[in-house]
């Protein structure tokens, strides 16, 4: 992962991580339901975002490394570790 992305990543998780927090802070007050729920899509829409930029990463390095090196295994690999992750993203 490059540096740029990891340091970005990292503090994405860090407010992540202070989401998730206040989340049990709810339960625990026995805050609304309808809040609580509010407050775990919005966990969930900021991992989605942690997962697309890692995503982004990957592709634009790895993938592309690999297409660049010209090693036709390599590339297939990279494509089908590509789908693969893409795939188990969606479900």
């Amino acid at each position: 992962m490059q540096e740029a992305t990891k340091s970005a990543v990292a503090a994405r998780l860090r407010r992540i991580e202070g989401q998730v927090g206040g989340l049990s802070r709810m339960v625990q007050e026995d805050r609304y339901c309808v809040d609580v729920l509010t407050q775990i899509s919005a966990v969930r829409a900021a991992l989605h975002k942690v997962e697309a930029e890692i995503l982004r990463d990957h592709v634009a390095h790895c993938v592309a490394g690999a297409f660049a090196s010209g090693d036709a295994a390599d590339q297939q690999r990279k494509m089908a570790e590509l789908v693969e992750t893409v795939g188990r993203m969606t479900r």
